[in-house]
């Protein structure tokens, strides 16, 4: 095995044991269980196979209840080492049979390293013997795997007696089909009147896909003339249409066993003669390991691509859920926007301090005269009065704070209901009520409020630091021109510039905007009123983004994220070494 097989295997086997797939996508137990499945076959044959080519080829003998799996062991090692009877399951603890001289193959964890290794013998008790309870269903797979040095089986052979394929029992099905997935050939029992059986051929069928080289026997077939031919052509015929290549058919008749459950020999004669042929065969060996180690990393290959899919798809419900909750606050931040242009910010208890600072409530007269009556009006208050101007401050915090809290708390809503109606949505919100704002936002966004007015105010300032602008704004004071520099930027055309014109709100913006000019003049206020913009838009947007936090966190928590490129890349790497595989073997 190369260093550069070794990397491709260790990778796949690394993204394997890290894959995640956290959200309750269509599809996403059984990607989980083709993931487990799949790490399992690299460590139980994949990684070995490739390191060791000339170790004894494995048989694994599967198929389905009573089919008669155990006793066909039994006749081929002439002795009862492998348990049978009529109480299913009766194969619990999978037995692998090999010649003694290859024991160092198999006592270490080179194949199946999940399984503990119990060395038996002949009349060796069977310490996970199946009980009444085995028949419910629910038994636990075995966690071990008895070995038997047996002469009587060919050096450069094992064979391992599987588990049902269709037990009763889930961890028996389990361990059967992880058994078959470290196989280097298959030998596949039935019997006459259970052939066509649904279990068998979703596993013969999943062979052919995997290019396993796969035996079939056909037990206990009627002994009269002209059955077994009849049968085989049958069986024959099915295997042809399912698009499973078998490599060899043997045919077992139905016979009496005696008094300690064993087969006549001879009835399983070419079936032996087989195995000891295959045995003395070392490049029909190597040549069956190959094949089936080629289809094998096919199969993983094909599962890194369908794990990749299935990545793609939780990434794809990653995005809808973050685009769902963006935008549930996206819209807040609109309407935001829209409450401070459309001027219903500039009405009630804002619009009257206002006009308490200019000192007219004929705010909709001739805005020329309104002016002049503003400046003489702020020219009075400056020795003693500015409780106007810091009190229309205040009311306009206090709205703008009301407008972000309401809104969020809206988009939050907005946001937690479009998660609750999909499953990957509903895992993410479970316990925690996320259509609430987080605790402590009212707080934060009047802190936002203050700071922003207050670099308002130290902008005025700033532009009225010459000689000149300063006794003029002096004359009306920092925190009333302040006050006209937010009122025209909650009107400004950076926001909802449609039907501001008319009404008190627009009237109001007027008003601030001929004051502010008439201090710093035209170039100098727009400057300013875009400088107060954008310190109020970013902090307006970092604020609601705020709010989306806890939706976004939980999100950001999931990991697996770049799994779906990782996989996809494993898929090809895979792909490109069963090619080398099935090249070298030619």
């Amino acid at each position: 095995m190369t260093d550069r097989t070794t990397q491709v295997l260790d990778t796949f086997a690394e993204h394997l044991r890290g894959i995640e797939l956290p959200l309750p996508v269509d599809g996403a137990d059984a990607a989980r269980t083709e993931a487990r499945a799949a790490l399992s076959q690299l460590a139980d044959h994949v990684t070995p196979r490739l390191a060791s080519l000339d170790a004894p080829l494995l048989v694994v003998i599967g198929g389905s209840t009573g089919a008669g799996k155990s006793t066909l062991v039994n006749a081929l090692v002439g002795e009862p080492v492998s348990r049978s009877g009529a109480i299913r399951p009766t194969t619990r603890r999978p037995v692998l049979l090999h010649h003694p001289d290859d024991e160092p193959w198999f006592t270490g964890p080179r194949i199946l390293p999940g399984l503990a290794r119990v060395h038996g013998g002949i009349g060796a008790p069977d310490a996970e013997a199946p009980g009444p309870q085995d028949t419910t269903g629910d038994v636990d797979p075995a966690t071990s795997l008895e070995l038997h040095g047996e002469e009587r089986i060919p050096q450069g052979l094992a064979l391992l007696d599987a588990p049902d394929i269709d037990s009763v029992a889930t961890g028996n099905r389990e361990l059967a089909r992880q058994l078959l997935r470290a196989a280097d050939l298959w030998l596949f029992v039935t019997t006459a009147n259970r052939y066509a059986d649904a279990v068998p051929w979703e596993v013969l069928r999943t062979a052919a896909e995997r290019d396993v080289t796969v035996d079939v026997v056909m037990n206990r077939i009627p002994d009269r003339a002209g059955v077994a031919e009849e049968l085989s052509t049958d069986l024959t015929a099915m295997l042809e249409r399912q698009g499973v290549e078998v490599e060899h058919l043997f045919l077992v008749p139905e016979t009496e066993i005696d008094a300690e459950g064993m087969l006549p020999s001879g009835v399983i004669g070419e079936l032996a003669a087989h195995f000891t042929a295959l045995a003395a065969d070392g490049e029909q060996r190597r040549r069956i390991a190959r094949r089936t180690l080629a289809g094998a990393v096919d199969g993983l290959a094909a599962s890194a691509g369908e794990l990749a899919a299935h990545a793609a798809r939780q990434d794809a419900e990653r995005r809808r859920l973050r685009e769902e909750a963006t935008g549930a606050f996206d819209g807040s931040r609109e309407r935001i926007d829209a409450a401070l242009g459309d001027g219903s910010l500039l009405r009630g208890e804002v619009l009257a301090r206002w006009q308490d600072v200019v000192g007219t409530g004929e705010l909709l007269r001739g805005v020329e005269s309104l002016v002049t009556r503003a400046r003489d009006r702020l020219g009075q208050m400056v020795s003693g009065r500015p409780a106007p101007a810091v009190a229309a401050e205040q009311a306009l915090g206090t709205g703008l704070v009301h407008v972000v809290v309401d809104e969020t708390a809206h988009g939050a809503e907005r946001a937690d209901a479009a998660w609750r109606a999909s499953p990957a949505g509903r895992s993410l919100a479970e316990g925690r009520d996320l259509s609430r704002l987080p605790d402590g936002f009212a707080e934060q966004v009047r802190a936002a409020v203050r700071d922003w007015q207050g670099d308002v105010l130290e902008l005025v300032r700033a532009e009225g630091a010459d000689r000149r602008t300063k006794a003029r704004l002096l004359s009306l004071g920092v925190n009333a021109v302040g006050v006209a520099l937010m009122v025209v930027v909650f009107a400004s055309t950076a926001f909802i510039p449609t039907g501001l014109e008319v009404g008190a709100g627009a009237a109001t913006a007027v008003v601030g905007q001929r004051l502010l000019e008439a201090v710093f003049g035209d170039e100098a206020v727009r400057r300013m009123a875009r400088t107060a913009r954008e310190s109020l838009t970013g902090r307006l947007d970092a604020l609601v983004a705020g709010g989306a936090a806890p939706f976004l966190e939980r999100l950001d928590a999931l990991g697996g994220e770049d799994e779906a490129e990782a996989l996809a890349g494993d898929a090809e790497a895979l792909a490109a070494l069963a090619r080398e595989i099935r090249e070298e073997s030619r």
